[in-house]
């Protein structure tokens, strides 16, 4: 148990991953030449530094409140580089899904005609995760949909999503640049990995 704790607190606070390309299609109709549909995020297992992730987009398991109710279109994930706004954000299919319009400021209009050419076509979400779920080699997750070994996010909160040029490659450190101090951060966070981490039952057999 400790083991796996001291594993699971190496684990950034805020993370990202990136969708395969062709994920963006613009939406038809007069009046919506600057407007796009997304594909943010899935099911799909991802490969961490630290391991295997899946974000659960089952009922009651992702947050896009923030997404609907603030959300803003990134470039590259910087957050001064706001070039559009989210119309609305949902869950369908087990994929996040996004309906999105780009601004009309000079910067903005660079990477509309990007996306709109097919120049840009990576997507990439930011999240953080307020729960997990850890599954051992050869174990069953608790709903019987996942094969270990693998970490599901079962609690995770979407707050940003960004146009990207190059992915970030997952395995040397997805979002690091987001903690500074990240040893003195690690200590502080045991308590709170603690909480949050749900031990699958099957683990104790």
């Amino acid at each position: 148990m400790v083991q796996k704790l001291m594993r699971t607190v190496q684990r950034e606070k805020e993370v990202f991953r990136a969708m395969t390309v062709n994920e963006i299609r613009a939406v038809e109709g007069e009046g919506n030449e600057r407007k796009f549909i997304l594909s943010f995020s899935s099911e799909l297992p991802y490969d961490r530094y630290w391991g295997r992730e899946i974000l659960d987009h089952s009922e009651g398991c992702a947050d896009l409140t923030r997404l609907n109710e603030i959300g803003c279109i990134l470039f590259n994930h910087k957050r001064d580089k706001v070039i559009g706004k989210i119309i609305r954000a949902w869950i369908e299919d087990g994929r996040g899904k996004a309906e999105i319009e780009f601004d009309t400021d000079e910067e903005s209009e660079t990477i509309y005609q990007k996306v709109k050419k097919g120049t840009l076509k990576g997507v990439s979400v930011g999240y953080s995760v307020d729960r997990w779920e850890e599954v051992t080699v050869n174990k069953t997750s608790s709903d019987g949909r996942f094969q270990g070994p693998v970490s599901i996010a079962k609690k995770w909160i979407a707050f940003e999503i960004s146009i990207v040029s190059v992915p970030a490659d997952p395995t040397v450190g997805v979002g690091r640049q987001e903690e500074s101090g990240q040893e003195k951060g690690n200590i502080g966070r045991l308590s709170a990995f603690e909480r949050q981490l749900i031990v699958n039952k099957n683990n104790l057999f």
